[in-house]
């Protein structure tokens, strides 16, 4: 019976969810709007979610996906078409694409990455002042670096979602979708180009490895503000003195002027720093204090 008061309604349901502004949907949205619409549907009290649920994916544009991410499943309900990037955005409230993706979105690569980089802030905690000692420096280095395993496929995509330190979302932007498919579609947020740049000198690992990173550097000479970057750099307060590696990529993508070099510069350069983990053969740069990989 319930199931022939649900066919009765179809054309109703389908006209709803056709009309609705929202097309990528979680278990508890499809329970409002069934608890909101039964009566006007005429379906039984007794229609439970997971009947409702049936219906949709059996018999209308309603496709269930079911992503079993590392830590904890994540399952969506999307009607009819939706992007890539909305997809991948709606995983996380309030998340936004880092890294390799945000290099790619920013045409800081001339790649095109198949994994996507999600990253959702942590909640806001206080971090006690860590004196940092050159010993631990050289010991953190030689280890591997430690890498997000909260990890999905989608569409031949890897995701990886990233629980990033809270910055208050420093740096993030609203940006076009490039992949829009409907009205429905939302814009995406990506960091901007000088976080992005930020974030890969952090993470090359997550950035496409050190030579990508230095590519992006070159690849952002017109639209980079190295005084917006500072300001950054100064406001996320890094433990790691990594505007030591930021400083290298500058002087060594070739392009920018003295003068924009000068004031990553002004920053402290106390103790040896490396560009990135476990590097055998390496060379080391006085000015930058820096070990980096031998014939970077």
């Amino acid at each position: 019976m319930q199931e022939t008061r649900l066919k009765i309604a179809k054309a109703d349901i389908v006209s709803y969810f056709d009309n609705s502004k929202q097309n990528i949907f979680n278990k508890s949205d499809i329970k409002n709007i069934i608890n909101n619409n039964k009566q006007f549907w005429r379906l039984a009290n007794s229609t439970s979610i997971d009947e409702f649920l049936k219906f949709l994916v059996d018999e209308t544009k309603m496709k269930k996906i079911d992503l079993g991410f590392s830590y904890r499943k994540i399952i969506k309900y999307i009607w009819d078409g939706v992007s890539l990037y909305s997809f991948v955005q709606s995983l996380k409230e309030n998340s936004y694409f880092s890294h390799y993706t945000a290099m790619y979105l920013n045409d800081l690569t001339e790649q095109i990455p198949k994994t996507i980089y999600l990253n959702h802030e942590q909640a806001l905690k206080g971090f006690g002042s860590t004196e940092l000692e050159q010993e631990k420096i050289d010991a953190a280095f030689k280890r591997s670096v430690r890498v997000s395993k909260n990890t999905a496929t989608y569409q031949n995509n890897k995701i990886i979602i990233i629980n990033g330190r809270n910055t208050e979302q420093l740096g993030v932007v609203i940006s076009p979708n490039p992949e829009k498919v409907s009205d429905k579609d939302s814009n995406i947020r990506i960091t901007n180009i000088e976080r992005t740049l930020i974030d890969a000198s952090v993470r090359p690992i997550y950035s496409g490895g050190v030579y990508e990173v230095l590519k992006a550097y070159k690849m952002a000479i017109e639209r980079i503000s190295i005084n917006k970057l500072s300001a950054m750099l100064k406001k996320l307060n890094f433990t790691y003195p990594y505007h030591q590696a930021i400083g290298f990529y500058l002087e060594k993508a070739g392009v920018y002027s003295e003068s924009q070099i000068k004031i990553i510069e002004k920053f402290q350069r106390k103790y040896d720093f490396y560009l990135t983990h476990q590097m055998k053969d390496v060379e080391y740069s006085e000015k930058w204090k820096l070990f980096y990989p031998k014939g970077f």
